[in-house]
């Protein structure tokens, strides 16, 4: 049985087919499905939806970077409030890729997600792209009142991976590991990360395992291909197929207080 940390199921393009794609997941042995909140209007999204099939979904609650210049007086409230039926504070953290919020907004908004996360003893759901100095700076101040974290979807190398490491973080690893052109990085860290630490997810309806077969005809990505991106982060740490699956899914469990 698997777990998936990261699947926008809110997101429009599985508003016609939510639960045939649940379906498939769960044919496919991922027992159990986080969806991810990026505003907080997904977040409440994500709630309902983990409301519903409470059976397999659970849900996080947060403000991604993308959306930080949003953030009001009224978010925090709105967010402590959503908080009581999630498993983490997120997604949150810092984008300076796209820069689609300032950069002084972003640390601002993130950090605030940092204290709530503290204050409710919540782990963190965390993004991070072309950041890493400020993000890691930032975490490292708030590191020793949060129960725990995880960086979504990491994307980076070996060096990036032991300064999360050390800040006594876990991975997220998704399909971006089976990219022959951009994965590079990612494929030389997997060795590095101790089980204990890792975990995968899919951050459907994005990132498409490249060298999936056959591939979707519309290029969704689903949780349902999980067990391809399991078999390929096992393939590039050198460990055996049926202890990554039974790692990540111990570590999930634990760090999100999921029924066993």
């Amino acid at each position: 049985m698997l777990v998936d940390i990261g699947v926008n199921l809110a997101h429009r393009r599985f508003h016609h087919d939510v639960e045939v794609v649940i379906a498939r997941a769960l044919a496919a042995d991922v027992r159990w499905m986080i969806v991810t909140g990026t505003s907080v209007a997904s977040s409440r999204e994500a709630a309902a939806l983990a409301a519903r099939r409470s059976d397999c979904l659970r849900a996080t609650a947060g403000v991604h970077p993308h959306d930080a210049k949003s953030w009001s007086a009224a978010t925090e409230g709105e967010l402590r409030a959503l908080a009581a039926r999630a498993v983490a504070i997120g997604e949150c953290g810092l984008d300076y890729d796209r820069d689609f919020s300032p950069r002084d907004v972003q640390r601002r908004v993130f950090e605030a997600q940092l204290e709530l996360a503290a204050d409710l003893r919540l782990p963190v759901f965390l993004h991070e792209r072309a950041a890493h100095a400020d993000f890691c700076a930032l975490l490292a101040r708030h590191r020793p009142r949060l129960v725990g974290g995880v960086v979504h979807c990491f994307t980076g190398g070996p060096d990036e991976a032991r300064a999360y490491l050390d800040l006594d973080l876990h991975l997220g690893v998704t399909g971006w590991i089976c990219d022959e052109r951009r994965g590079e990085a990612l494929r030389a860290a997997a060795s590095l990360v101790p089980t204990e630490r890792l975990m995968v997810e899919t951050d459907a309806p994005f990132l498409t395992p490249r060298d999936l077969r056959p591939k979707p005809k519309d290029g969704r990505n689903e949780p349902a291909f999980l067990p391809h991106v399991v078999e390929a982060v096992a393939r590039c740490a050198g460990r055996p197929v049926g202890e990554v699956a039974a790692a990540t899914t111990a570590v999930a469990v634990d760090l999100f207080g999921l029924p066993r």
